[in-house]
């Protein structure tokens, strides 16, 4: 029993007096525990007003314990001791000592019930015995290798140095617990998300709870912000409220918040996978700051990587794991800069890994393959197949080959290619070698692009598949490298002179003539009246020469007509122009 209180003891100079004293107690027979009310009143410790009582009585009811604990072990050792009568007995005869703290306990207790349940949870006054500190250790030993290596600061932190950054704002807002305003989090899974707001709330002294908007509803929304009406009435303190996947909530959900946050009452931190400016009520974002977390490049992810390798407490420090540089190359190129994905293989291929007699841990490519569910393609992002890949699917394309421009595309894409970089191709293409051939292909391309981040994989291969066969099948020009012919004739000869008609008149025209004479296009019969445009020494000049292709072809066929009209112009304006420098002789004189 001695052993009991004395364990009683430990845990409340510990900081824990509810605990400790509550431990003896119960161990003395409830005594403590009923006749001091220890256990109970020790939860509001915190409260100045009573603090000082609470703290006396748990220290009294342990050392209690104690002497009861003692005594029983002396009366088993020494015959010479003979209590006859029961302790409880006994140490009752002391408790009109405690009347006082007996009283204080009882209305503490009356006050404790009172108290709404997210106040007590939220300043800590929500006992917890040994057996749940001893199942949340168990559960951190068990969570996977990704929750494991979450970071618990900003120096753990990898990637998105734009917004958290050292010395970025965002950064020493948290820091500082001075967050501006609602912060929205965009970005793909696995960037970072949650684990900034969990960062923010290690900083910030206000409250901080959270919710999914996939499991919240209405009801649980009214509760919180009826809890932190509360909070902010009783103590002034703040309410922050992390909702992630804040785009599944519905219009009447994201209503119901909206006026707290306009208020002050709740500081909103949401996250979402989607573009928040289609997802989030328009009200709701124009109160937010947006930050857009970007994907993981290769070089953050060998760096997490290699900390879950080497860590010793969360990662497998304290195993040999031989990892195939083939085998590393193919998870962090499958993993699309997902941290989460990537730990969530590494995981797999670790723990389903046999060791050899030695201890070591071989990780294959192959048994990478198998972790990630994906066979490896000879493709690598920064060698010969991936330049090679891309130019035989730009070139299929240019070509007006859609099965070989599929081919290739599924290559690139099972391969783990970034579908952006595939898109950027197709945009550039489409105006390169398609143009005005087809004007819809550009249209095209960018639709898909916009249509991809708005979707995202897998489902966004679509618009992907989509804008290659329509920019493989299209009428192809390539007119529009008509370009770098007059960018060819500037950095030879420089840039020509500006006709003065053609400058703008809005500024000078009365002071410097600028514009005058200028003819506006859209008062001649076909919105065309032939001018000059060129400077004077390049009159006559072309660079642009249509293709007879789909849509260019009738492109070919105005513009024709306005260059010959516009030659005859010149041709006209020159001859006048001679004719005043060159006036005839009278023969008279």
């Amino acid at each position: 029993m001695g052993v009991d209180a004395t364990v009683g003891v430990a845990v409340s100079n510990g900081g824990s007096v509810a605990e400790g004293a509550g431990l003896v107690g119960e161990r003395v027979g409830g005594w403590v525990a009923g006749g001091l009310g220890v256990r109970a009143a020790l939860c509001v410790s915190r409260y100045s007003t009573v603090k000082a009582t609470t703290v006396w009585a748990g220290k009294v009811g342990a050392m209690v314990g104690v002497a009861r604990g003692r005594l029983q072990d002396a009366s088993r050792t020494d015959p010479m001791i003979n209590i006859p009568i029961n302790l409880d007995i006994l140490f009752m005869a002391g408790s009109s000592l405690f009347s006082e703290y007996k009283r204080n306990s009882q209305k503490m207790i009356a006050d404790y019930r009172n108290f709404p349940a997210s106040i007590r949870e939220d300043d800590k006054i929500k006992s917890m015995d040994l057996f749940d500190h001893s199942m949340n250790e168990q559960l951190q030993q068990e969570a996977p290798l990704a929750a494991r290596l979450r970071p618990q600061t900003f120096d753990e932190f990898i990637g998105q140095d734009h917004i958290v950054g050292e010395g970025k704002l965002l950064r020493r807002a948290i820091q500082a617990d001075r967050l501006f305003s609602s912060i929205l989090l965009t970005g793909p899974p696995g960037t970072g998300k949650t684990t900034l707001a969990q960062l923010i709330a290690q900083y910030t002294e206000a409250h901080f709870e959270t919710i999914s908007a996939v499991l919240a509803g209405v009801a649980d929304l009214r509760r919180i912000i009826g809890e932190a009406q509360e909070r902010r009435r009783l103590y002034r303190k703040r309410t922050i409220l992390f909702v992630d996947e804040v785009h599944r909530w519905n219009k009447a959900q994201q209503d119901a918040l909206l006026p707290h946050v306009e208020t002050g009452l709740i500081t909103l931190i949401g996250a979402t996978t989607e573009n928040p400016y289609f997802d989030v009520i328009p009200a709701l974002v124009s109160r937010s700051r947006v930050f857009e977390l970007k994907p993981l490049n290769e070089d953050q992810l060998n760096i997490i990587l290699d900390r879950a390798l080497n860590d010793p407490d969360r990662g497998y420090g304290k195993l040999t794991v031989e990892l195939d540089p083939e085998a590393r190359a193919h998870l962090l190129r499958l993993s699309g800069g997902d941290a989460r994905n990537l730990l969530n293989a590494l995981e797999l291929a670790v723990e389903t890994t046999q060791p050899s007699l030695a201890g070591v841990v071989h990780v294959t490519l192959e048994v990478a393959e198998e972790s990630i569910q994906r066979r490896a393609v000879v493709y690598g992002k920064n060698g010969d197949p991936h330049y090679d890949t891309i130019s035989a699917f730009i070139k299929s394309v240019r070509g007006s080959d859609p099965d070989a421009a599929l081919y290739w595309l599924a290559k690139m894409l099972h391969a783990g290619e970034d579908p952006r970089f595939i898109l950027r191709r197709l945009i550039i293409l489409a105006g390169e070698d398609i143009g005005l051939a087809d004007p819809r292909g550009i249209l095209v391309a960018v639709a898909a692009a916009n249509a991809f981040e708005f979707i995202g994989l897998p489902e966004g291969v679509f618009p992907i598949v989509e804008a290659t066969l329509y920019l493989a099948t299209a009428p192809k020009s390539n007119s529009s490298l008509s370009y770098f012919e007059a960018l060819k004739r500037i950095e030879e000869e420089g840039a020509g002179p500006i006709p003065l008609h053609l400058m703008d008149g809005s500024r000078d025209a009365a002071g410097l003539g600028h514009g005058k004479g200028y003819q506006y296009p859209h008062q001649f019969p076909g919105h065309f009246i032939p001018q000059q445009y060129l400077p004077t020494p390049l009159l006559g000049t072309t660079f642009y020469q249509p293709s007879q292709e789909g849509y260019e072809a009738q492109v070919a066929l105005r513009l024709a007509a306005w260059r010959r009209a516009q030659q005859e112009a010149l041709d006209a304006n020159e001859s006048l122009r001679q004719a005043d420098e060159n006036p005839p002789v009278d023969p008279s004189r």
